[in-house]
């Protein structure tokens, strides 16, 4: 009798680290996969790519900044926002954390003419695709389009 249930203890030890495993591997696994898809974002602008970029926008897509009150949609977005990636040479993200389907990123960026801009922005993933994103612009040129000083 002891030891079956000393067998059936270590059996259920053993599902159940398996289960822990998998939950952790699966969070690790949804981390990676929403921090690749926010990373799209600034490769798409330095390639000047919009299928590219909209290929990780959900239904649904709006875009806010201190300009973009209330939040646009994708149409607008592409109208009113995208025209700016012809005017982008790089991104240097200096901070990507990823919380869950949140991600924040800090980054500097340049612009053709070697103008720099460093923002914040904020993103709201759902089934693996950017639902929101939010830019809090910062010192500089704000946004590369920007013929401010």
């Amino acid at each position: 009798m002891k030891n079956q249930f000393k067998k059936n203890s270590l059996r259920c030890l053993f599902a159940i680290t398996l289960l822990l495993l998998t939950i952790h591997c699966t969070a690790q696994s949804s981390k990676q996969s929403n921090e690749k898809i926010v990373r799209t974002v600034y490769t798409a602008y330095e390639k000047k790519d919009w299928n590219m970029l909209k290929s990780v926008l959900a239904e649904g897509f709006t875009f806010s900044s201190p300009v973009d009150v209330p939040p646009i949609d994708i149409k607008e977005y592409k109208e009113k926002c995208w025209p700016n990636s012809a005017n982008v040479k790089s991104f240097h993200i200096d901070k990507l954390v990823v919380d869950g389907d949140d991600a924040f990123v800090l980054y500097h960026g340049w612009t053709m003419d070697g103008k720099e801009m460093n923002n914040t922005e904020y993103f709201k993933l759902k089934d693996g695709k950017i639902k929101e994103f939010t830019c809090f612009f910062g010192p500089g040129i704000s946004y590369p389009n920007n013929k401010a000083k």
